[in-house]
C-alpha cells in the first residue's frame, strides 16, 4: 500500500489540489452570486429598468470562481508530466490561496454588492459608489490568485 502511495500519490494529490482551488472558489462564488441575485431581484420587481445596473454588481462575487478554474486548469495540466508525492502536495498548497482566499471573498463581496445594490434602489445617481466598494474586496482574491499563480508557475 506504501509503494503504491508513493508511485501515484503525486496524481492523486496534485487532483485533489484541482478540486480545491475550483471547488473552494466556485463555492464561495454560487454562495455570492445567489446573495446579490436575491437582492438584484428585489429591485427589478419594482423597477424592471434597473436590471442592467444591478447585473453588474450580481457578478462581480462570481469573479472567484473563475480565478480557481484557471489554477485548476494549470494544475491539471502538471499532471501528465509525472507528478511526484511530493510535488502533489505542492500544488495542494499552491491551490488553497485561490480557493479559500476565493471563498471567503467571494461572500465578503456579495455583502458589499448588496449594499451596493441598496444605493441603487435608493439613489440611482451614487451606483458607481457601490461598485467600487465592491471592486475594493475583488483585490483580495486578485492577490490569492496571484500568488497560486506564481506557485504554480515554479519549476519544482
Amino acid at each position: 500500500m506504501t509503494e503504491f502511495f508513493i508511485e501515484n500519490g503525486g496524481v492523486v494529490f496534485t487532483a485533489l489540489a484541482v478540486a480545491l482551488a475550483v471547488f473552494l472558489s466556485g463555492m464561495g462564488s454560487a454562495k455570492g452570486v445567489g446573495m446579490a441575485g436575491e437582492a438584484a431581484a428585489g429591485i427589478v420587481i419594482e423597477e424592471p429598468e434597473k436590471f442592467g445596473k444591478s447585473l453588474v454588481l450580481q457578478l462581480l462575487p462570481g469573479t472567484q470562481g473563475l480565478y480557481g478554474f484557471v489554477i485548476g486548469l494549470l494544475i491539471l495540466f502538471k499532471i501528465p508530466e509525472g507528478v511526484t508525492l511530493a510535488q502533489g502536495l505542492y500544488y495542494v498548497g499552491a491551490a488553497l490561496p485561490v480557493g479559500i482566499g476565493g471563498l471567503t471573498s467571494a461572500i465578503a463581496q456579495a455583502k458589499v454588492s448588496v449594499a451596493g445594490l441598496n444605493i441603487l434602489a435608493k439613489n440611482e445617481e451614487q451606483q458607481a459608489k457601490g461598485i467600487v466598494f465592491a471592486v475594493m474586496v475583488e483585490m483580495y482574491a486578485i492577490l490569492a490568485f496571484a500568488i497560486s499563480f506564481l506557485m504554480v508557475s515554479q519549476q519544482i
